[in-house]
C-alpha cells in the first residue's frame, strides 16, 4: 500500500458529465491488479473530509486513469483538476477479481454505469491469459455510455437510445441463454440493485460468478469499520467490502 501526492495530468470528458483523470504513480501503476481500487483525498484542505474509493480504470506506463461522474462537492473538485495539481492517493487497496487460471474460458463481463470502472484493466488481464471476452454494458441513455477498450461489446439502454432497449441484466440474460457461452465466469460490477440481480441469475445457472461492490470506504482498509458486507456463513457475520473485498464470490456474500 503506498501513500504518496501524485501529479496530475489532465481530466477528460468521456461521456455526458463522466470525467477520466490521468496522475502519474510508478509504484501504484505497476503493483495494481484488476479490480482493485484506491482511496483519493479530493483536495489538500479538510472539507471533503474524508477519502473516496476509486476502482482503477487503466494504467498505461507510470500513468494511472479512474473514472468518475460529477454528483457532488468532491466530484465537482475532482474534475476541475489540471495539469500540474495534485491528488492524495493512497493503494492499490482491496481483493482483485480472480481473472487467471481457473476452470473457466469464457469471461462475462457486466458493468452497469460507472460499473465500467474495473473492465478495461480486467479485458487486459483476461486478453493475457487467452480468455475468451464477452463484455456486456449498460447506462440510462447513449450519452453515458463508455465502451473504450473493451471487448466483444453489447450495450443496453434503458431508454433504448443505443443498443438493447432495457437493463444489461435483462441484455446479458438473453444472451446467454440464447448462445450458452463456453465454461463461464461472471465478473460484474455495478450499482447494488444490478449486482443482486447478476448474483441470483448466476446461482440459478450454476455460473461462477464474482462482483465488484460499490460503497462508502473512507479508510479503504477495515479501520473505520464503515463497509460491512453480510455473509451467508462461516465464523464471521460481516465481512468489510474494503478488507475482504470489493470482489466477492457470490455464494459468500448476502447482496
Amino acid at each position: 500500500m503506498i501513500q504518496a501526492e501524485c501529479p496530475v495530468l489532465g481530466v477528460r470528458e468521456v461521456g455526458s458529465a463522466i470525467f477520466v483523470l490521468t496522475f502519474v504513480s510508478e509504484a501504484i501503476s505497476s503493483s495494481v491488479l484488476a479490480g482493485q481500487f484506491i482511496n483519493i483525498k479530493i483536495d489538500a484542505s479538510n472539507d471533503p473530509l474524508l477519502r473516496r474509493p476509486f476502482s482503477v480504470y487503466r494504467t498505461n506506463g507510470p500513468e494511472v486513469e479512474i473514472i468518475f461522474n460529477v454528483i457532488g462537492k468532491g466530484s465537482s473538485i475532482l474534475h476541475r483538476k489540471r495539469e500540474g495539481d495534485t491528488v492524495g492517493v493512497l493503494g492499490p487497496l482491496g481483493v482483485p477479481f480472480s481473472l487467471s487460471g481457473g476452470d473457466f474460458t469464457t469471461a462475462l463481463l457486466i458493468g452497469g454505469g460507472l460499473g465500467v470502472a474495473p473492465l478495461p484493466i480486467s479485458t487486459a488481464v483476461l486478453r493475457k491469459a487467452g480468455k475468451s471476452i464477452l463484455t456486456f454494458l449498460g447506462s440510462r441513455t447513449a450519452n453515458q455510455l463508455v465502451g473504450n477498450h473493451l471487448e466483444s461489446l453489447h450495450v443496453a439502454t434503458d431508454d433504448g437510445t443505443a443498443g438493447f432497449h432495457g437493463t444489461v441484466v435483462d441484455l446479458f440474460k438473453k444472451h446467454y441463454r440464447e448462445t450458452h457461452p463456453s465454461h463461464p465466469k461472471i465478473f460484474a460490477c455495478g450499482p447494488t440493485r444490478m449486482l443482486h440481480a447478476v448474483a441470483e441469475f448466476a446461482m440459478a445457472e450454476d455460473i461462477p460468478c464474482e462482483v465488484s461492490m460499490e460503497g462508502p470506504m473512507a479508510c479503504g482498509f477495515g479501520i473505520c469499520q464503515g463497509c460491512p458486507v453480510e455473509l451467508v456463513d462461516g465464523d464471521k457475520k460481516y465481512a468489510l467490502m474494503c478488507k475482504d473485498g470489493p470482489t466477492f464470490d457470490v455464494r459468500r456474500i448476502r447482496i
